[in-house]
């Protein structure tokens, strides 16, 4: 089997954890977002923490952290990817897993906004006509609604600035991971102590609650081994999945309302996307075609 094999059975693995996740989440319903957020947490850190033991990343973690601009960066990466997770298991817990498969799908269309507003970088016609889309999708089912689709665009808005983040450090996805839920772990512990306790959780929500750091750190884990073999176009057209099964599940699984308004947005978001992706495969060509050059 090719590296790039390996590296799309990854991804699809990755992608397929991630848009079924919502299945999990749904089952800590019971608990308050935060309190499953202050888990997710404390286990994702149990997680790296062995991995980092593991692939003897140790020195990697003391050099991250002995940077006062890398501790800032990760800080930062941090709040915005707790905020995400926050979002999403909200999401689940409110029965708005839709509006959460909408925000992953306009995320790729928000990173194209961000860069160019950030480092001015350019994009082609076919982006931006995908960008003006999905702004006419989120317009379509504010005035449809009569409200704007605010976790949709938390989710994309923080996930575009957590890859924004991510994009100028110089750590590996693992190690800075690591950090992050390091960071955040006072945070989580203060709030289980302070708060709610463990002395009502059951075995059964041991294990399920202790299950959301392999959730969430395995596919990290999975997309940091693709992203080294794959192009980049592959492994953003991948990614597709996540929502598409998020999407799913929603409709079919927790049979959320899919109203005409949905029926008119979400073909917009898949169109832009669409235009999106071609814009990438072209630009992709090109950069290959210059590289053999």
């Amino acid at each position: 089997m090719t590296n790039g094999m390996k590296g799309v059975l990854a991804m699809l693995a990755v992608c397929t954890t991630w848009g079924l996740s919502g299945i999990y989440y749904a089952q800590v319903t019971h608990l308050p977002p935060l309190e499953v957020l202050a888990h997710r947490t404390i286990w994702s850190f149990l997680f790296f923490a062995i991995v980092i033991a593991l692939t003897g990343r140790g020195d990697k973690v003391r050099e991250a952290a002995s940077s006062r601009r890398t501790l800032g960066l990760l800080t930062v990466s941090a709040l915005l990817i707790s905020t995400n997770w926050f979002g999403f298991i909200f999401a689940i817990h409110s029965g708005r897993a839709m509006e959460a498969s909408l925000g992953y799908y306009i995320f790729p269309l928000v990173t194209v906004v961000l860069g160019y507003l950030v480092f001015g970088e350019r994009f082609g016609p076919w982006q931006g006509i995908g960008i003006a889309l999905a702004t006419g999708a989120v317009l379509t089912l504010t005035l449809g609604l009569g409200v704007a689709p605010w976790i949709s665009l938390l989710l994309a808005g923080t996930f575009g600035g957590y890859g924004l983040v991510k994009k100028v450090l110089t750590v590996g996805p693992v190690t800075s991971t690591f950090l992050e839920v390091a960071l955040l772990m006072p945070l989580a512990l203060g709030y289980v102590a302070l708060g709610p306790g463990v002395a009502h959780l059951d075995a059964h929500d041991w294990a399920l609650l202790a299950m959301s750091g392999i959730i969430t750190g395995g596919p990290l884990v999975g997309f940091a081994y693709a992203a080294t073999r794959l192009h980049y176009a592959t492994l953003g057209l991948t990614q597709y999945l996540n929502p598409t099964l998020q999407f799913a599940v929603a409709a079919f699984l927790f049979n959320e309302p899919f109203t005409r308004w949905h029926a008119i947005a979400f073909p917009m978001i898949w169109m832009a996307l669409a235009l999106y992706s071609l814009g990438v495969l072209r630009q992709d060509r090109r950069a290959r075609k210059l590289a053999m050059a």
